[in-house]
């Protein structure tokens, strides 16, 4: 766990000047959502996914990590260059990242339990990052 959580923190920290979206909270869970908002923020997210995928030894281009119970998660990608991360921590989790084009990037963290998350990303270079807590 510490290791994952300094991982997240470290993507995070080179995620900084990004302009998240309102944290919400709706019937018992929190998201954040962040979406870069021109090229460097964009390069500064996938810069810390690339991180975190270095810490965590991944080598392929989609990966889920799960730990807990009745999570489902699923990756699709057609096209060339993607990058899916979703990791789920808990219980009751489900979250899709569906992408289509070239290469897009995008994390999805999921931690306590019933949270959901579904990413679609069109086109080229779509970039974000969804962290969610529920209870």
């Amino acid at each position: 766990m510490t290791r994952i959580a300094l991982a997240l923190a470290l993507g995070l920290a080179v995620a900084a000047p990004l302009a998240p979206a309102p944290a919400m909270a709706n019937g018992g869970s929190i998201s954040l959502h962040l979406n870069p908002r021109n090229a460097d923020e964009a390069r500064a997210l996938r810069a810390g996914l690339a991180l975190y995928t270095v810490h965590q030894d991944i080598r392929t281009n989609g990966h889920v990590t799960q730990r807990g119970v009745n999570n489902a998660a699923g990756i699709a990608q057609r096209g060339r260059g993607h990058q899916a991360i979703i990791h789920q921590e808990g219980c009751n989790h489900n979250a899709t990242v569906d992408q289509r084009g070239r290469n897009h990037a995008q994390g999805v963290f999921q931690f306590g339990c019933n949270t959901s998350a579904h990413v679609s990303q069109r086109g080229h270079s779509q970039t974000g990052v969804t962290i969610q807590y529920g209870w």
